[in-house]
């Protein structure tokens, strides 16, 4: 029970002291063009005007695991995700996000991985999104697609977010849910590409790109080519 509650008080430790760097920082030594491994930020959807959100509240239904929301605050401590590597691989700290790279993105205050099943999502009856393992650590569900027109995630630029295991987007239907997580938005899985599952990269910490190690060169966004999705 100790080391339990000792274990505890270090990742509560560690989130306040990454909120007291975030709050220190200034916003122009972190203007950089790129989504980067390692990188901590908020998604916003660009439909709904809502972030991406979780907390240590569970679905009453469906897969009963730890719920996933949209919240139009910007300034909630619980809508910050840590990009991270697909399960059982690893990226190097810096280097920017590929078009079409597999990635995770786990939520920092519960260290629980944005996921998704062929549950039912409680309100659209879409697929349900939820956060999900112990510690960043799940299972394939875990994994997204990041959809985007050029060559790597701009964090000027709208994307999509596809889940490996379903092939459907992270979407906001515009559904709120009533008690105990009162007017916010629900997240589910959509089977096709519309205006209501376009992210983009809002608040955080962006991680200065670093270079790719196979090439060894920083990308260049002026070389940037887009074309449709």
């Amino acid at each position: 029970m100790a080391s339990f509650v000792m274990e505890r008080l270090h990742q509560v430790f560690s989130f306040l002291l990454f909120l007291g760097m975030l709050a220190q920082i200034s916003t122009k030594e972190f203007q950089y063009d790129y989504v980067t491994c390692n990188s901590v930020l908020k998604l916003m959807n660009t439909h709904n005007r809502v972030r991406l959100h979780s907390h240590d509240v569970k679905y009453g239904s469906g897969s009963g695991q730890q719920s996933v929301t949209g919240v139009e605050t910007s300034d909630d401590h619980n809508s910050y995700w840590h990009i991270r590597a697909k399960t059982g691989a690893s990226c190097m700290r810096g280097v920017p996000i590929k078009c079409g790279q597999t990635i995770r993105l786990m939520h920092l205050s519960t260290r629980r991985n944005l996921h998704s099943h062929h549950f039912q999502s409680p309100l659209s009856r879409n697929l349900e999104v939820s956060a999900f393992g112990e510690e960043g650590e799940g299972d394939e569900g875990d994994n997204w697609v990041i959809v985007c027109p050029g060559q790597h995630w701009l964090r000027s630029e709208k994307v999509r977010i596809k889940n490996v295991v379903t092939g459907h987007y992270l979407h906001v239907s515009g559904d709120s849910f009533g008690r105990p997580i009162h007017g916010q938005r629900e997240i589910s899985g959509y089977p096709s590409p519309t205006e209501m599952n376009y992210w983009q990269a809002a608040e955080g910490i962006f991680i200065k790109p670093s270079p790719d190690p196979n090439t060894g060169k920083v990308p260049d966004v002026h070389q940037h080519q887009h074309t449709e999705l």
